[in-house]
């Protein structure tokens, strides 16, 4: 996390969670770390990676959750309190296929509205790898394992585990994509 962006956006996301949220603060640390992993492949765009990455959950803070999607309440604050950079809070709205859990929760016109989805497919999917390759506790998991968490934590008949069954495909995909450009990086 050696970015200007990503130094800020440390800061911010531990104010947020780190006392109220400590395993989500644990597991936010994770995913920039394992963002980190990815400057190779993101060049220029790694600071912004890293920065979404650290806090794409910062919607959990209890002084956040307006609406109670994490997503939409964290680019809200992000957008309504710091003026972050619009790509950055697109990032943290649409992160890991958002907009098919904002669909179940009836908020996908709202989400698709207030920040649409970034065009940089590269951006969207090395979140989706970040988050999804990062335990609750911050430690480097495997997809598939990460994916069965999630279903058996929620449930696989919640709104999350429904979600989650939808989601899947387009997250294994987004998965793949990273660790293809990660094995074609020279060594």
């Amino acid at each position: 996390m050696n970015g200007t962006l990503t130094k800020w956006a440390c800061q911010v996301a531990e104010a947020e969670l780190r006392k109220p949220r400590p395993r989500r603060w644990a597991h936010s640390q994770g995913v920039a770390r394992r963002a980190a992993e990815l400057t190779e492949v993101l060049g220029n765009d790694s600071d912004l990676l890293g920065s979404a990455a650290v806090l794409h959950d910062v919607g959990y803070a209890p002084r956040l959750a307006v609406t109670g999607f994490h997503p939409l309440d964290g680019a809200r604050f992000l957008r309504d309190i710091h003026a972050a950079d619009g790509r950055l809070v697109r990032l943290v709205a649409n992160h890991s296929l958002a907009l098919l859990e904002a669909e179940e929760r009836g908020l996908r016109d709202v989400l698709e509205a207030e920040f649409p989805l970034l065009d940089d497919q590269r951006l969207v999917d090395a979140l989706v790898y970040c988050d999804m390759t990062t335990t609750p506790d911050g430690e480097g998991t495997s997809v598939d394992a990460r994916l069965a968490e999630i279903t058996a934590r929620y449930g696989s008949d919640s709104l999350v585990g429904r979600f989650i069954r939808r989601a899947s495909p387009e997250i294994l995909a987004a998965v793949e994509r990273v660790e293809a450009a990660l094995a074609a990086q020279p060594r």
